[in-house]
């Protein structure tokens, strides 16, 4: 579609408490609304070691010098997320005025990190809130001890707060938008973009093949975050169980992640007598990720289950899939819903030996995984990046404003 003449396509920019190379989903975005004809910046965290600009992919990065702090307490969360709210809105503020953006999009946690485009806001500036999490449930999840229901309505109201101050509001999945919808959203002001990867980028054709179990090992992966929203402690119990019901099984597990159960999880290893099993590798880049999955034979998705992960869909599934990896997965209602029965190996969360036996069934049944494989791998191409990148890039156009400012 060509342009109304005289209409230069502004700049957008992003803002992201995250680091923005480690961010699948931001990074995707961005690289999306670049390739289709605008200037990105993104306002993001900085790892030490890195300086404060840099480019990735036709993306401008402006790294603004917070660090997380993953694993401390509530205050220090705090702090930081105040921090980079207040440098992001100094920083969105002073290049608005050089690059006169055509709409700011704000990715959370936190959902009030929006505050930092609101002086553009008042400007005419459109803004998109995309909610990647439900904030409110995710504190409940993240820090039970300071959860209770006086806590729990102010992070609702101040949910609320942040999508009154947005133009338009997405979020990943439908669960999460119903849920805001039955809360007062009006439904016209929330879009899905599913989280869900670029087949791009996951294509096993593009990686060294391996039989299954080829070298005698079944390799177990899991690649994300080490925190305790993840029951990396029941697959490490269930991977003891099985080595005693099974010893002449070989089981290794792939540890791709950083967090703050790490060194629990290490110590639990030992105390069970695998440590010789698991490998830790720390985190590694996105772009390392499908070599990673393609080296093993099963992708694990174990999440505990509580109201934040019942209204999430871990991205993790979507990835293995792709890769036509086997997948045993916790039982939780998205999981259920959108993959059909016979395509993951599910087992109730919680449970070491349910997820021994689910292994066990992509292990022992040849032909129920490779049909389990197929089944999977079609689910992630309707829902693919290629597929959501559409209507992605059509809403930023229909908020985006290239009007000259008075």
């Amino acid at each position: 579609m060509s342009e109304p003449v005289g209409r230069e396509r502004r700049p957008v920019a992003m803002v992201a408490h995250s680091y923005y190379e480690e961010d699948p989903r931001v990074r995707r975005e961005a690289e999306a609304v670049a390739a289709n004809g605008r200037q990105v910046d993104v306002f993001s965290l900085r790892r030490r070691g890195d300086g404060p600009r840099g480019r990735l992919d036709g993306v401008e990065i402006h790294r603004l010098d917070v660090q997380r702090h993953q694993g401390a307490g509530l205050g220090t969360y705090l702090v930081e997320y105040v921090s980079f709210l207040l440098r992001a809105a100094w920083a969105l503020a002073r290049a608005h005025r050089r690059r006169r953006y055509a709409l700011v999009q704000v990715h959370t946690l936190p959902d009030f990190l929006v505050l930092a485009a609101l002086p553009l806001r008042l400007r005419g500036v459109p803004v998109l809130l995309d909610l990647h999490e439900a904030m409110p449930e995710f504190f409940r999840s993240r820090f039970p001890r300071a959860a209770n229901p006086i806590v729990h309505r102010l992070l609702v109201i101040q949910e609320r707060l942040s999508i009154a101050a947005a133009s338009t509001v997405i979020t990943v999945n439908a669960a999460l938008r119903d849920r805001l919808v039955a809360g007062g959203v009006p439904a016209e002001r929330v879009a899905v973009v599913p989280n869900s990867p670029a087949l791009g980028r996951f294509d096993p054709g593009a990686q060294p093949a391996r039989p299954f179990a080829a070298d005698g090992t079944v390799r177990l992966v899991y690649a994300g975050a080490l925190t305790p929203t993840y029951e990396l402690d029941v697959v490490l119990r269930a991977i003891a169980a099985l080595r005693t019901q099974r010893p002449d099984l070989g089981v290794a597990l792939d540890l791709y992640g950083r967090g703050d159960s790490a060194e629990a999880l290490a110590a639990l290893a030992a105390d069970l007598g695998i440590a010789d099993r698991v490998v830790f590798h720390g985190r590694i880049p996105i772009e390392a990720v499908p070599a990673a999955i393609a080296a093993a034979d099963i992708g694990l998705a174990p999440t505990r289950r509580d109201a934040f992960t019942d209204v999430s869909l871990s991205t993790k599934i979507f990835e293995y899939a792709a890769m036509n990896r086997p997948v045993a997965a916790s039982r939780l209602p998205l999981v259920e819903q959108a993959f059909p029965p016979g395509s993951l190996a599910v087992y109730e969360p919680g449970d070491p030996a349910s997820l021994g036996a689910a292994v066990l069934s992509i292990l022992d049944d040849v032909a129920a995984r490779e049909a389990a494989v197929g089944a999977a791998a079609g689910v992630v191409r309707t829902m693919s990046w290629e597929v959501a990148r559409g209507p992605y890039l059509a809403l930023v156009e229909e908020l985006a404003t290239d009007r000259r400012p008075a």
